[in-house]
This record gives C-alpha cells, sequence and structure tokens, in this order.
C-alpha cells in the first residue's frame, strides 16, 4: 500500500504560494488518473484512492500540525512496516526548477515535515522535496514560502509539480532507489 501526502494549508488564501507546492502535487495526481474517489474529507484530510492501493491526501490541518492527520491515517489503514508513506513539500534549500527524493531523513527546518517526524515517532520514511529556493537574501522565510509565485517562477513550478508526480508513479511501480536516480539530478529550465 502506498500512501502519497502533500503538504500545504487549507484555504484560498494559500492555494498558489510556494509552501503549497505538495497540494498542487495532489492536484497534479488527480489530473494524471487518479479519479478513483475525492474530497472524501477523512482523517482530518482530503484524499483521494487509486489503484493499486494508492491513497493520496492533503491534511486539512494547517502545516505546523500535518502530522496529526498524517498520525490517524497510518493508524485507520493499518499501514506496516512494509507499506510506504511518501511525504512531499516545499523545501527552501533546492532550487526552483529541481526535486529531490530521499528515502529518509531530518526535518531540514521544515515544520510541517517536524510535526509528521513527532507524530509518528520516526524520519524513516520517503520524500519528494520540491524546490522553491533559494530564499533571497534578508527576506523572512515566512513572508517567502507564503508569498505566490511570480508567472515565471510558477512555470518553473509546475514542471517541477508535474516532474514529482512522474516519480510517484514510478515509485509505485518501481524501485524507490532507482527512481531516485533518475530524477534527482534532472534541473528544469
Amino acid at each position: 500500500m502506498f500512501l502519497f501526502i502533500g503538504l500545504g494549508n487549507p484555504g484560498p488564501r494559500y492555494a498558489l504560494t510556494r509552501h503549497n507546492v505538495g497540494f498542487l502535487f495532489v492536484d497534479e495526481l488527480r489530473r494524471g488518473g487518479i479519479r478513483k474517489s475525492f474530497n472524501k474529507k477523512l482523517y482530518e484530510a482530503h484524499l483521494l484512492e487509486g489503484e493499486p492501493k494508492t491513497y493520496i491526501a492533503k491534511p486539512l490541518t494547517f502545516m505546523n500540525l500535518s502530522g496529526v492527520a498524517v498520525r490517524t491515517m497510518v493508524k485507520d489503514f493499518n499501514f506496516t512496516p512494509q507499506d510506504t508513506i511518501v511525504i512531499v513539500y516545499d523545501d527552501i534549500w533546492i532550487p526552483l526548477g529541481r526535486i529531490r527524493i530521499r528515502e529518509n531523513g531530518s526535518d531540514g527546518g521544515h515544520n510541517g515535515l517536524k510535526s509528521i517526524i513527532t507524530e509518528l515517532g520516526s524520519s524513516n520514511f520517503p520524500r519528494i522535496r520540491i524546490g522553491v529556493g533559494p530564499l533571497p537574501e534578508n527576506q523572512d522565510m515566512i513572508d517567502f514560502v507564503l508569498g505566490q509565485f511570480s508567472n515565471e517562477e510558477y512555470s518553473a513550478a509546475s514542471k517541477s509539480i508535474t516532474l514529482a508526480a512522474e516519480a510517484a508513479k514510478d515509485i509505485v511501480t518501481g524501485d524507490l532507489r532507482k527512481t531516485m536516480s533518475k530524477y534527482n539530478g534532472i534541473q528544469i529550465e
């Protein structure tokens, strides 16, 4: 079983901000054919169900409380160590136009990921990090990630999100390490 969780903040104010690329990732997967169900509001999340045994979710909690929704889904779906949970989120340390897939790791200063690690009691899960950086010099990080993309930035971010969705499909049908090798070096122009 696979559970992909795209992180973001609910509500129209945050819809096209850098911090919501995880939500945009879920929307991209939805457009790409995973349509069995949507807008099921379960587990404090919008939930999509696809095949084979693949779930995609947007937590309805704000970013800093993402772990609450994730913990509830993991518990109620009876996830086992053989199942795969993949978190998809923005990363200011990765340049716009790139994604980076990792098997596990720290929260890297990302509060949504920090919440998930705290609630699950583990950082041992894959993640797809979508670059929204770099953080401009002398700019507040919160203002930056909650800021809207320019048209040019949004174009690059959209291509990265599409790339992340392709990588997610490869994770489901293939091997995580091969997927990492395939996608981690790609730079969107």
